[in-house]
């Protein structure tokens, strides 16, 4: 059976909590009436564990079940390092 978790990729803003760290995930879309492409922005709270995320860290997180009041995601992996 197929994996039913999204995954989102988005860059880290801020690691100052322990154990958590705040992803923005940006997505592009054409409106449907003026069908110019829209931009917009949604900031997660994922988990996580080792506190390996640093600020511009670009990330992969998992949906997973509610482990705080606003955190429902996991990290899953770190795809590219903040220069």
């Amino acid at each position: 059976m197929k994996e039913q978790r999204k995954r989102l990729v988005g860059i880290v803003t801020s690691d100052k909590m322990d154990k958590t760290i705040v992803v923005v995930v940006e997505r592009q879309y054409r409106h449907p009436l003026y069908k110019k492409v829209v931009r917009s922005t949604k900031k997660y709270l994922a988990h996580d564990e080792e506190n390996a995320c640093q600020v511009g860290d670009r990330v992969q997180i998992l949906e997973a079940r509610p482990l705080s009041r606003r955190k429902r995601w996991v990290v899953e992996e770190i795809l590219e390092r903040a220069a």
